[in-house]
């Protein structure tokens, strides 16, 4: 069989079929946890959009799991599946991506950068639930690391890019999400007619909200470049918070918490119909 032709899960022949089956178990289980996160966050913007006192970022949501029964299980299960979010972006940069594209250098570079990230927010999580809590805020955390890399030579530069690159990566999100390309990933042919409705509002909506999101942290990254300075770097609760400083109010913040409980809802989605 010729290496180069795609199976029928779109990977190569050459990732062992254990590793394969370990490889779809990890991916499930990740895209699971993220959409726990997703949901959480996007629920506790909510609050603070109806003015309750939430933390609206990772942190807040991983307290909310803490404050549950069982909360210390929940959260080493969020975090083990974390993990098996960053192996799985990293089978995809050492063995290819589902779909025609997936074996090509880009591919591999996008899964590299994701499995950086989600192995961030592995680490972040197993850490919360070992010490059992603290460690500062998102938002203390974000102009912490904003202010250490503007130390660095040419240190303004790189939050300025670094941030440019959020907000790309932001519009990116959004624009994905428009036009419906995580479609080319899904068993679309084992879906109903209202399973395919719900996947594209909760897709497209859940995906608009998160790029919104992801360029207004990049945009507060460049301002805090360009005026230097960090203390204008915003993590993703002040982020929200941000929204409801705007004419339209609180509504913005809640149009955007929503979103976020609906890209939650996706991930569930994925977690199932995902070709992986």
């Amino acid at each position: 069989m010729n290496p180069s032709i795609p199976t029928r899960a779109g990977r190569t022949p050459a990732e062992p079929k254990a590793a394969a089956s370990a490889t779809e178990g990890a991916a499930r289980a990740g895209l699971a946890a993220r959409g726990v996160i997703y949901l959480l966050v996007g629920a506790l913007a909510l609050q603070i959009a109806f003015g309750h006192r939430a933390e609206a970022d990772r942190q807040g949501a991983l307290a909310t799991l803490s404050d549950q029964p069982f909360g210390t299980v929940l959260l080493w299960a969020l975090g083990i599946g974390l993990v098996g979010m960053a192996l799985w972006r990293l089978s995809e940069a050492v063995f290819g991506a589902v779909g025609p594209d997936g074996r090509k250098a880009h591919k591999r570079l996008l899964a590299v950068g994701r499995c950086l990230f989600y192995g961030f927010v592995a680490y972040s999580v197993l850490r919360f639930t070992v010490s059992g809590g603290g460690g500062g805020s998102g938002d203390e955390q974000s102009r912490d690391i904003t202010a250490s890399a503007m130390d660095l030579p040419a240190g303004r530069w790189l939050v300025g890019l670094g941030g440019a690159a959020i907000v790309a990566a932001g519009l990116w999100i959004g624009v994905q999400a428009i036009r419906r390309e995580y479609r080319e990933t899904l068993k679309l042919g084992e879906m109903s007619a209202p399973e395919r409705w719900l996947t594209d509002v909760t897709g497209a909506g859940g995906g608009v909200a998160r790029g919104v999101v992801f360029a207004a942290l990049g945009a507060f990254a460049v301002q805090a470049a360009v005026d230097h300075e960090s203390d204008k770097a915003k993590g993703m609760d002040d982020t929200l918070r941000s929204f409801a400083d705007t004419p339209l109010g609180p509504w913005l913040l809640a149009c955007v918490a929503f979103g976020l409980v609906l890209f939650g809802l996706f991930s569930f989605v994925l977690a199932v119909r995902r070709r992986v």
